[in-house]
């Protein structure tokens, strides 16, 4: 079988970062970090694990989101919602299957219900937020089970082609997102239009990410919190397996991908390195660098100038790949107050 030809790998530069979230960063520092800290030095037992899956429940009390429409689904042992964000159409021939964050163990609809439908409202289409079962419910190896049945229910129940589609999905369900390309291809589904991943966690041997210099420069400082994740829930598990970690996988025949990442966030290099492995199994890929962005900084949405940009960089992207015309890079639209255009830079690696 012949080897794939590498393509370009485009690496966009997002900086600086502005007043505005150099003071959410440091807020987090004060605040965040220790508390963070606190609970990687608890056992993850069911207490724990109690109070991780009730911050779904404590943001379902929130008002809903201004002009956003929601409708429940229901999967045979879990759920979905379809998330229209204003100004999206109600069609749902082109949709975003999006994959929440939250450690495997947290969060769900209600966390990110806001900023789902800001992605919808940007890119001009519905999304179907998934509602997977996490730890405890299943092991973390099966969570990936309920997003793929989402994905199979689109192209089956719905007959939505899956030219358009795109899987997206943040942190937790950044890894979610590939490891569902990942398993649909080998089962031999067509896959969507595209993948789009927001600080994703993508190589579960945590050994890189500790010895990486944003260990020291992460406001949240998450490395403890998840080595003990992947100590307690990944232990029965061989880290370097593809299917645990999947920028260990065979990438080729993948769809065009758009990853970001904060560069002071600790998963960056995880980004950095899965945009060069997609490249080099000929797969488009480009990589977001923002400057001192924190973790899914996007959810800030209007609140920042950058998680701003980044929703409607999002926006483009999905609606370009969902019209067939994707670009090698994907550039923000100059807007008030938003920060300077990126610079972009191609890697060629067919030239080493």
């Amino acid at each position: 079988m012949p080897q794939p030809r590498p393509t370009t790998l485009v690496i966009e530069r997002h900086g600086t970062a502005s007043l505005r979230s150099r003071a959410v960063s440091a807020g987090i520092r004060r605040f965040l970090r220790p508390r963070l800290a606190k609970a990687a030095a608890l056992p993850f037992d069911d207490r724990a694990l109690r109070r991780a899956a009730a911050l779904d429940r404590l943001a379902g009390r929130a008002p809903a989101p201004r002009r956003v429409r929601t409708e429940k689904v229901r999967f045979d042992g879990f759920g979905a919602e379809w998330v229209r964000g204003p100004g999206a159409s109600s069609a749902r021939d082109r949709v975003i299957l999006y994959l929440h964050g939250g450690g495997w163990v947290c969060c769900g609809l209600n966390t990110h219900r806001r900023m789902v439908a800001s992605f919808s409202a940007a890119a001009g289409v519905p999304a179907l937020s998934v509602d997977y079962r996490m730890i405890p419910a299943v092991p973390f190896e099966r969570e990936v089970e309920d997003c793929l049945t989402a994905y199979r229910w689109l192209l089956d129940d719905r007959g939505v082609d899956p030219a358009n589609i795109v899987i997206m999905g943040d942190s937790a369900g950044g890894h979610l997102t590939f490891a569902t390309a990942l398993r649909a291809r080998d089962e031999g589904l067509p896959m969507p239009a595209a993948l789009a991943a927001l600080s994703p966690v993508l190589d579960m041997d945590l050994t890189d990410k500790l010895a990486h210099a944003n260990m020291g420069l992460d406001p949240s400082d998450p490395g403890v919190l998840l080595e003990r994740l992947v100590e307690t829930f990944l232990g029965h598990l061989d880290l370097k397996d593809p299917a645990v970690s999947p920028v260990r996988a065979d990438l080729a025949g993948l769809p065009p991908v758009l990853l970001t990442a904060g560069s002071t966030e600790l998963l960056y290099c995880d980004s950095e390195l899965m945009a060069r492995r997609l490249a080099e199994a000929g797969v488009p890929a480009t990589l977001q660098v923002w400057d001192r962005q924190i973790h899914v900084f996007q959810m800030f949405g209007p609140l920042l100038p950058e998680s701003r940009a980044a929703v409607a960089a999002l926006g483009r992207f999905v609606r370009d790949a969902l019209d067939g015309r994707l670009a090698p890079a994907f550039r923000d639209a100059a807007s008030p107050g938003a920060p300077p255009a990126p610079e972009s830079t191609a890697v060629d690696l067919n030239r080493g």
